[in-house]
């Protein structure tokens, strides 16, 4: 057997065997997802680009089962986290977005709900097999933000800015009524 992360087999092959994979590579490992943040890090300067983007960790772990008595129905649930570099749409300057999936699967289209599926999403498949790696990869990726920005007005370079404009803003009509009551 090879790395069962990157392994291609039936649903039901990883739930008989009771499969538990523990998940701890880098974004590098995974295609798709390294396109997707080199994609929104080319915006950046050469300069500005974290370098090592790519070695950031990805974590967690799948546990594949049945979720019905007869062992028909082969589902997965398990949760996968990493942390991404991406560009804020604010500030265009880099930052660390945290990626948190939850995966709770079934790959019995026909028999999901019949089964006790109702607490899981149903995953079709182009065929028979899966590889574990490209649900984790396709859950990271759906886990990114459409519209990438920091968390809260503070951490935010353009946010601030402007506070700190209108605190140093000299104001010369502020006192204009009272001093037009103090001449009346």
């Amino acid at each position: 057997m090879g790395i069962p992360l990157q392994e291609r087999r039936t649903p039901q092959e990883f739930a008989a065997d009771g499969q538990v994979i523990e998940i701890t590579c880098k974004i590098g490992d995974f295609e798709e997802l390294t396109e997707a943040v080199a994609a929104d890090l080319g915006a950046l300067d050469p300069d500005k680009t974290p370098s090592d983007w790519r070695n950031r960790e990805v974590a967690g772990q799948l546990v594949f089962g049945f979720i019905d008595a007869k062992d028909q129905v082969a589902a997965l649930h398990g949760q996968v986290t990493a942390t991404i570099d991406a560009v804020c749409q604010r500030c265009l300057l880099p930052f660390a977005v945290p990626l948190a999936a939850q995966l709770q699967l079934v790959f019995d289209v026909e028999h999901a709900a019949d089964k006790g599926g109702e607490d899981f999403e149903v995953w079709e498949l182009d065929g028979d097999d899966v590889c574990p790696a490209e649900l984790v990869e396709e859950a990271l990726i759906m886990a990114i933000p459409f519209v990438m920005m920091h968390d809260g007005d503070a951490n935010c370079v353009a946010l601030a800015a402007p506070r700190e404009a209108e605190a140093k803003m000299t104001m010369p009509f502020a006192n204009l009524k009272a001093q037009m009551k103090q001449e009346n």
